[in-house]
């Protein structure tokens, strides 16, 4: 059994569609807004985008718009976060470096759900 894919939740398709595929620079696979989902290549697994229509049931508004606890592996987290800020990428937490070695910096996508570039120690 391995990973797959992971899912995130939006109200906005179209919205977060360029965020994805321009601001983080990821590929299209397979639909787009009016699929009401969007697949992209996220290297090793597919990062899936779902809509969740304003008429959807409270416990699905609930899965827009929070900590993800999806993190992007990067090399150099520096040169990455002055990318993704240049690019227009909203950060709520700059590069930090954790007690166990490695960095973390936290960014939120249009539909606000938080996401983290992590560096590993080396």
């Amino acid at each position: 059994m391995k990973l797959a894919s992971v899912r995130l939740f939006v109200r906005d398709l179209a919205a977060a569609l360029p965020f994805y595929q321009q601001q983080l620079g990821l590929a299209l696979k397979a639909g787009g807004p009016a699929a009401g989902f969007c697949v992209f290549d996220a290297g090793a697994l597919d990062l899936l985008l779902e809509l969740v229509p304003p008429d959807a049931p409270e416990d699905e508004q609930q899965l827009v718009g929070r900590f993800t606890g999806l993190s992007v592996s990067v090399e150099d987290i520096q040169a990455q976060h002055a990318a993704l800020l240049a690019a227009g990428v909203v950060f709520i937490e700059a590069p930090e470096r954790q007690a166990w070695g490695g960095w973390l910096a936290t960014f939120k996508d249009p539909a606000g759900n938080a996401l983290q570039l992590v560096q590993y120690p080396v």
